[in-house]
């Protein structure tokens, strides 16, 4: 078992990561991955909104906020319409900037600020996944 195991059972949890960047797109999977989350992968929003139009189970939409066409808060929204319990993690250098819909329950909308660490995503995910 690795030392990145959460201490709760993920097993058929599944995210949808959307990242522009091929790097951290395929860090941040790898990490996830470790973890023992299923991901599915997009590298920009209208292939995200393809995923969520299919049957395919998503428990955790992460995204970018910065992504190029439509943004991570635009994809949210679209994201909502087709699934609207839907938990958002938005990553993003520029969390601390970031305003989210206050509106929305903590715990099916969250941001996470980048470079985040693997304790810190580990965490974020799992307490939105848990709740």
């Amino acid at each position: 078992m690795s030392d990145l195991a959460p201490s709760t059972p993920t097993a058929g949890q599944r995210i949808l990561l959307v990242e522009d960047s091929d790097v951290v797109r395929m860090l941040t999977v790898e990490v996830l991955e470790e973890l023992d989350y299923c991901v599915i992968e997009a590298g920009e929003a209208q292939q995200a909104l393809q995923i969520l139009r299919s049957d395919e189970h998503i428990d955790l939409l992460m995204t970018d906020i910065g992504l190029p066409g439509m943004s991570g808060q635009e994809l949210a929204v679209a994201a909502r319409q087709l699934r609207p319990d839907l938990k958002v993690l938005y990553a993003s250098g520029y969390a601390e900037s970031i305003e989210i819909d206050k509106s929305e329950p903590a715990s099916r909308t969250s941001i996470i600020g980048k470079p985040f660490s693997l304790d810190a995503l580990r965490d974020k995910v799992q307490s939105m996944l848990d709740s």
